[in-house]
């Protein structure tokens, strides 16, 4: 059986935020004012980028690619012409159709619009700090990726890398929500987690332990670790993957990586402590051979749960 939905309506609250960054935007990137300190209109100043980065397009590519009006691109392509920076020359594959092309005075007059363009990129940027030029980009892109259809049939960059200042805090936080949000765990989970994480730093070997955040386009997505528990036995912890990550096998990859390390490091058990209802979870682990060695039921969380011991033999 399968379910279908239709996506909330859209509240005036979200039409109003929208409506609201529009201005602002708009407004600090100079749309308002004459474009690049130019006396060309955004509209004349973009159809002559598309004109100066592609080999001979035709006006009705450029009208279908920019949305514009057949009758206000071709004013603006006449303007072009009569200035000395456009040449037309026939289509042979349409004779109806004109290739279009900048002349050495068009490039001429584009070149300064590019760099002013640039060096007003840059100076926004340079106000910012690393990490919000960083944090800046992550949200251009991912505003991009949601609302551009062709953007998002696009593969997604996945990026497995080392914990780094800030990333316990979120394992903690999505630990809390998502299994209070899933599950009904109450803050003593959280607190289990937060002390988990706080171990792991505390006592954090590279010659025994491994973490891993799993990030796709740039936003942190996932987690797990390797701690050492004994010699011979080393410990899965932390794997979270979040609702949007789900899906993609990232999970099986975290729990590979797990594998590969514990085996490199010379460990010869690699165990972990889960609950029975973890379904997606426990698939993994039976699928790379873990098996349960013990179980118990137990209250905690708010919840009645059972507690389980998967171990591997390497």
């Amino acid at each position: 059986m399968s379910f279908m939905t239709k996506n909330p309506a859209v509240s005036p609250a979200q039409v109003q935020a929208v409506r609201g960054f529009n201005r602002f935007w708009t407004q600090r990137i100079g749309v308002l004012d004459p474009y690049l300190g130019s006396e060309l209109s955004l509209t004349e100043v973009r159809v002559l980028y598309e004109l100066a980065h592609r080999d001979q397009p035709t006006a009705s590519e450029l009208g279908r690619d920019l949305g514009l009006d057949a009758g206000y691109l071709s004013r603006i392509l006449r303007r072009f012409e009569s200035r000395g920076w456009l040449a037309r020359a026939p289509s042979p594959a349409d004779a109806r159709q004109s290739l279009l092309k900048l002349t050495e005075a068009g490039h001429a007059a584009f070149a300064p619009l590019q760099q002013q363009s640039r060096d007003e990129a840059a100076a926004l940027l340079a106000a910012l700090p690393s990490e919000g030029r960083d944090k800046l980009i992550r949200a251009m892109t991912t505003m991009q990726r949601l609302l551009d259809d062709t953007a998002s049939q696009q593969p997604s960059a996945i990026l497995l890398r080392d914990p780094g200042p800030g990333d316990m805090g979120w394992v903690v936080m999505q630990h809390a929500e998502i299994y209070w949000r899933e599950y009904g765990f109450t803050n003593e989970f959280e607190a289990l987690v937060a002390d988990i994480a706080a171990n792991y730093i505390r006592k954090f070997n590279p010659a025994w332990d491994k973490g891993w955040i799993a990030e796709i386009d740039g936003e942190r997505v996932g987690s797990v670790f390797v701690v050492r528990k004994s010699p011979t036995v080393a410990q899965l912890r932390l794997l979270i993957l979040t609702p949007s990550a789900r899906g993609k096998g990232l999970g099986a990859r975290l729990v590979d990586e797990c594998i590969a390390f514990a085996r490199g490091k010379g460990y010869r058990k690699l165990m972990l402590w889960t609950n029975g209802h973890l379904d997606a979870a426990r698939a993994i682990y039976k699928s790379r051979g873990f098996t349960v060695t013990s179980s118990e039921s137990f209250h905690g969380y708010g919840q009645q749960l059972t507690s389980e011991i998967w171990e591997l033999k390497l």
